[in-house]
């Protein structure tokens, strides 16, 4: 008997190597066979792809149905409008940047993406010039390589209109949204990547209420002008050049109700606003326990910070190339080093808060010197410095109303 089994347990490894892929069956005959504007719910199972859809149909796999690509090309496209995807599980894409192997590519207008698994994809969603679709609630996880090898969960290329909503995206690259406008990205959770969210020449796009943690950047605006960031909470963008808010040339911005929390850099400014008479509007922020609250590149005007809260950051603000950034508006912030009073009790502080570049400005002059930041000897040297300055120390910024209490 033992014989037997053994004999039957050798037949099977010379029939299937322990390396083959198991085979399933073909999704796209059953797909074929749907008409257009049916809702179709698969037999539950595992199936092959890759498919494409080209008729406005509704697939809901009622979250029983598995569409594996067996790891060549990408899942599923969607080349139509007015199609849904609902409750499917979509895997194993290929692992080709240049085709942007991906769960999901869309090529079409009005489509519905919501309550799927992708997982095991190079980039999650890729939609290009596609406009008035929607993405909602997908659960999005890349392939386990590098962060620089991984693809982007979501990405918008030259695209409109479209609502990402309430998605929970994992140990993917980035979310991108390039060439692309009036979109609205609202209540989604990214954990683990390298951009949050990364804007490209991308203009009245709206961001409000997400959640990205543990990221290199939170978010970066990049040549992209009239975005509203409002109500997302930052933490951790952590790095050499971690930061939670970045701008590059970009004006017209609104970055309002903001936690921006134990980053690098809380909001890092390069040449922003840059379009002539604009302004960025920065209030009512919470930036704490950053490194740096707020840094900028150089000595820029045109920002307004307004009823921000700045609490436990190493360094308040800072500006690179030892000049100051006094020809932004300071008004109503709370500043925690304030040492001020309030004889009349308004809640504003009866003298301006003024801060004062002094020996800590080596980190920034001299690039060694960072390696010392926070330490003991430029803590003192800098205390020093205030009890008997050797240079006249440089005023980075004037708030006129500080605030007392947060």
């Amino acid at each position: 008997m033992r014989l037997t089994y053994l004999s039957c347990f050798l037949s099977i490894l010379i029939t299937l190597p322990c390396w083959a892929t198991p085979t399933y069956p073909p999704f796209q005959p059953l797909l074929d066979a749907v008409k257009p504007n049916e809702t179709f719910i698969p037999p539950p199972g595992i199936y092959a792809g890759p498919i494409i859809i080209e008729t406005p149909i509704t697939i809901d796999g009622q979250n029983k149905v598995t569409i594996d690509a067996g790891g060549s090309d990408s899942v599923v496209y969607i080349d139509t409008d007015g199609a849904q995807l609902r409750n499917l599980h979509l895997t194993h894409s290929g692992e080709s940047h240049n085709k942007i192997d991906a769960c999901i590519q869309v090529r079409g207008n009005f489509n519905i993406i919501k309550d799927n698994l992708l997982d095991d994809c190079l980039f999650g969603i890729d939609l290009q010039q596609s406009d008035y679709n929607i993405v909602r609630r997908n659960r999005i996880r890349s392939k386990p390589f590098s962060l620089g090898l991984r693809g982007d969960a979501i990405r918008l290329w030259y695209s409109k209109g479209n609502k990402i909503t309430d998605n929970d995206i994992r140990d993917s690259r980035d979310t991108v949204v390039w060439y692309s406008k009036n979109n609205l990205i609202k209540g989604n959770t990214s954990i683990g990547g390298r951009y949050a969210l990364h804007f490209m020449y991308s203009r009245f796009n709206q961001v409000e209420d997400n959640r990205y943690h543990d990221h290199s950047v939170g978010i970066f605006l990049m040549y992209s002008d009239d975005v509203e960031v409002r109500g997302n909470q930052i933490y951790h963008s952590l790095g050499a050049t971690g930061m939670g808010i970045g701008f590059k040339e970009s004006s017209n911005v609104t970055i309002e109700n903001n936690q921006i929390v134990y980053c690098a850099t809380g909001i890092y400014l390069d040449v922003s606003p840059y379009q002539p008479d604009t302004t960025n509007q920065i209030i009512a922020n919470e930036i704490a326990y950053n490194t740096i609250g707020i840094l900028f590149h150089n000595d820029w005007q045109g920002n307004i910070f307004k009823h921000n809260q700045f609490k436990g950051n190493h360094t308040q603000v800072a500006v690179q190339g030892a000049m100051t950034a006094n020809r932004n508006v300071w008004e109503n912030n709370y500043w925690d080093d304030y040492s001020g009073f309030d004889r009349n009790r308004d809640g504003i502080g009866d003298t301006p808060y003024q801060l004062y570049a002094y020996a800590d400005q080596l980190w920034m002059d001299v690039p060694s010197a960072q390696f010392f930041k926070g330490s003991v000897v430029l803590e003192i040297l800098n205390f020093l410095e205030r009890l008997a300055p050797f240079s006249d120390p440089v005023m980075i910024l004037e708030d006129s109303k500080p605030v007392i209490k947060n």
